[in-house]
């Protein structure tokens, strides 16, 4: 069946018809003249590409880093979610199961550790990290599995310091690793010198003292040397690494994130301070971010990270991926951050709907 979308309303540009066959776009027109079931909304309902958030624990396997992937993806506007290391080798084919029956698109950074989130001090025992097992999972899911994992803070890692992330760069093949950082050791310089182009490193405003920035709020010289490299900064909020105060002087020293992931699971989106990605994106807002750039920054940017070019798009042949929302203004919103700090708007994202491969879903 063939669907019109009349005048979609893009964050830029004018509007556009946009028209979704066999669950692909097959064109991005003006004004389409061909014939279809046309569908059209109302004047202030923006349309993006399908929200892709980065780093979230979308695995229900292992409280209290869990969650039923539909739970924190299509019904909260999100239409692709990439679960960020819950499950090692060990789980990654229970996983894989799991993601095929799911409405939402799931993918997976897989965990260094073959036991995953299973326990929390994962990478303080090194037999834990494979090489064989993870080349197996890497070879067995190459779509799904779309890089490694590695949480390098002191608390995860034990006495290990920087071994296990030295052990994740031999195995790393072609894929990008996503780093989690936070207390100290490894200290973060030692960290950054390893990472090379299309690593991530997550959390990047968090507000622990191990973070990428001096005391006086400028950027570790480290840091600037990662990015020159091209290794890339997500938001990664999550219940203990987001700090407005970090964020707003890391953009004073134009030190910008290139994806905005909520690093949300069951816990934190009931009790907070995540709750969703809404939520997350008008946060961003409020540190004085444009809309083009956060919308950018849950569609374009992620895909291109994980090597997706069927995601994050509105072209032809593309996968029908979109989020529908509205930018509501008028009451006043206050929105907190991991430390407790809070910052008032008088504007808030909200979702409304998601097409998924051309279905059509309401939130």
């Amino acid at each position: 069946m063939k669907q019109i979308i009349r005048k979609a309303r893009f964050v830029t540009g004018k509007p556009k018809d946009i028209v979704i066959e066999n669950g692909k776009f097959m064109a991005i027109v003006d004004e389409y003249a061909g014939e279809g079931e046309e569908v059209s909304f109302e004047e202030d309902v923006y349309m993006s590409s399908g929200w892709i958030d980065l780093h979230t624990h979308a695995f229900p396997g292992f409280p209290p880093y869990c969650a039923e992937p539909d739970e924190i993806g299509y019904k909260t506007g999100v239409t692709t979610v990439v679960d960020a290391g819950t499950c090692g080798s060990d789980q990654i084919d229970s996983f894989y199961r799991l993601a095929t029956k799911s409405m939402t698109r799931i993918f997976a950074f897989l965990n260094i550790s073959s036991v995953g989130l299973s326990r929390m001090d994962e990478l303080s025992d090194l037999s834990f990290i494979s090489a064989p097992a993870i080349e197996h999972a890497l070879e067995s899911y190459p779509s799904f599995i779309v890089g490694l994992k590695a949480r390098m803070s002191a608390s995860v890692v034990g006495t290990n310091d920087i071994q296990p992330l030295l052990l994740a760069k031999a195995v790393q093949q072609q894929k990008p690793l996503m780093v989690h950082i936070g207390s100290a050791p490894p200290n973060i310089d030692s960290i950054l010198n390893e990472l090379k182009q299309g690593d991530i490193i997550t959390h990047c405003y968090n507000g622990k003292a191990n973070n990428l920035f001096r005391e006086d709020g400028k950027p570790l010289l480290s840091l600037q040397e990662a990015r020159e490299r091209g290794v890339a900064l997500d938001v990664g909020h999550g219940t203990e690494s987001f700090s407005f105060e970090v964020a707003e002087q890391a953009l004073k020293e134009h030190v910008h994130f290139d994806t905005i992931s909520t690093d949300i699971y069951e816990r934190n989106q009931r009790h907070g301070p995540v709750y969703d990605m809404a939520s997350t994106l008008t946060k961003c807002l409020a540190l004085g971010c444009s809309l083009e750039t956060v919308i950018q920054a849950v569609t374009e940017a992620p895909a291109r990270l994980i090597g997706r070019t069927d995601i994050g798009t509105i072209k032809v042949g593309a996968n029908a991926d979109l989020t529908l929302f509205k930018l509501e203004h008028g009451r006043s919103y206050s929105w907190i951050d991991s430390h407790g700090a809070v910052r008032q708007t008088t504007y808030r994202i909200k979702p409304l709907a998601v097409y998924i491969g051309g279905t059509y879903i309401e939130l």
